[in-house]
């Protein structure tokens, strides 16, 4: 019982540093990372606080894999919407923390606070995905699109980042006449958060290990 709760407590941990990270891009108004892009669009050109635009995009994630999966449909699949609600809420509480700070002018400052904001999201997958509980529902989505079509995991991922980046940038073309939630930062985003991460993972998954006595 301990062990499992040491584990919820570490997958819950990951999500909220991931959301920090989220916030912090949001901060720096360079753009969030791909799977932001969807939300923080939603936020943009609909006005939907993004905490909740977020919790919509995860419920449309479980959809689509119920639409691909069919009869083959597994009800723990249903898990990622009560996750998705507390990731959502997660983004609300660091944005609402965020809005605290001021947002800084000067372009090195705004690029700094991206590339911070990727270091958060790296860490905060660092300690969620390896417990292996409930996958938040862009990871599900593309682990049943990988085993549906028989694609390497990896080029689902970019094909669906990339999906996600170019309907968010067509919509804010279409709505706002800008990039809204796409831009130097996303990029940023897409290319450093899995360096870093494979970095944190290299130099520090037996002081974690060691840390909670198991592999986590």
């Amino acid at each position: 019982m301990k062990k499992l709760i040491l584990r919820l407590s570490v997958y819950f941990a990951g999500l909220f540093v991931m959301t920090i990270g989220i916030a912090l891009s949001v901060k720096s108004n360079l753009g969030v990372s791909p799977v932001s892009s969807i939300p923080y669009t939603m936020t943009r050109v609909f006005g939907i606080e993004m905490g909740n635009a977020t919790i919509i995009f995860h419920c449309a994630l479980v959809l689509i894999q119920l639409l691909i999966l069919r009869k083959s449909f597994s009800p723990l699949i249903l898990l990622q919407i009560p996750v998705g609600i507390v990731f959502g809420k997660f983004t609300t509480l660091c944005n609402f923390l965020a809005d605290f700070f001021p947002t800084p002018e000067f372009f090195i400052l705004r690029l700094a606070l991206s590339l911070l904001s990727c270091v958060f999201v790296a860490i905060g997958i660092f300690f969620y995905v390896p417990v292996n509980i409930v996958p938040l529902a862009g990871e599900g989505c593309m682990g049943v699109i990988s085993r549906v079509a028989k694609i390497e995991f990896a080029k689902v991922k970019i094909a669906f980042d990339c999906l996600m980046v170019l309907v968010s940038v067509a919509t804010c073309l279409f709505a706002l006449h800008n990039f809204g939630s796409v831009g130097i930062g996303t990029v940023i985003a897409a290319i450093l958060v899995g360096f870093i991460l494979g970095f944190v993972t290299k130099k520090f998954s037996k002081v974690k290990e060691r840390v909670f006595g198991f592999q986590v």
